[in-house]
């Protein structure tokens, strides 16, 4: 739970975008080539030079967007370095269905403390968690560094680069997330600029303007 600690040294590095073109497309192909693959699969895009969260179907559309706050200490999956890993991941778990807007989590237990949005002086992780795990060597250290997708009450800062490794979303939108999304789909965290790369929103899940 990277995000909760204090920072030794930041991560650097980039992903090209050749990389990042890749790898959607190794996602797409592992979900139509899928015999179990549902007929509504999802993958996430997440661009850390746009701070935003693009949710794709299973033909590359874009189901929905979101902007969310990566590492203020740049990209990296060394221990303690609080950067934000790049490449191909996957859901690992889910934690806090059901759980009240504002729901505080202490490693990933909740606290019954509920802290409302912008609260002064308070950053914790709350509302819900969605673990992830890396695929690829320059990411394996994401699980046990405890990188979430997580809720957070400082959302007057979301758009701008200020977690301390997670990646962070205001309370509606994580809660969204976390039931449009399940075990095992897949995550590719780049650091380019692809949000010129989708189109209008397709297919906006109920309840969302």
């Amino acid at each position: 739970m990277e995000d909760q600690k204090k920072p030794t040294s930041p991560g650097l590095g980039k992903v090209p975008l050749r990389l990042w073109l890749f790898l959607l497309l190794a996602i797409q192909s592992l979900i139509l080539a899928s015999p179990q693959a549902a007929a509504d699969e999802l993958s996430i895009i997440v661009s850390i030079a746009d701070q935003k969260m693009y949710v794709l179907d299973e033909a590359g559309h874009k189901v929905t967007a979101y902007r969310v706050s990566t590492s203020q200490f740049g990209i990296g999956d060394t221990r303690n370095s609080y950067a934000t890993p790049t490449g191909e991941l996957e859901i690992a778990g889910k934690i806090g269905a059901g759980a009240e807007l504002g729901t505080v989590f202490h490693h990933c237990r909740r606290t019954g403390e509920i802290v409302p949005v912008n609260t002064k002086d308070r950053d914790p992780i709350v509302t819900r968690i969605i673990s992830l795990r890396g695929l690829e060597r320059q990411n394996a250290n994401a699980l046990p560094r405890g990188i979430f997708i997580h809720g957070t009450p400082d959302e007057r800062n979301i758009g701008r680069p200020v977690s301390w490794g997670c990646i962070r979303m205001k309370s509606k939108d994580v809660v969204e997330l976390f039931d449009l999304v399940q075990r095992g789909t897949r995550v590719v965290i780049t650091s380019d600029r692809v949000g010129g790369l989708f189109g209008g929103i397709v297919r906006p899940p109920s309840g969302r303007g």
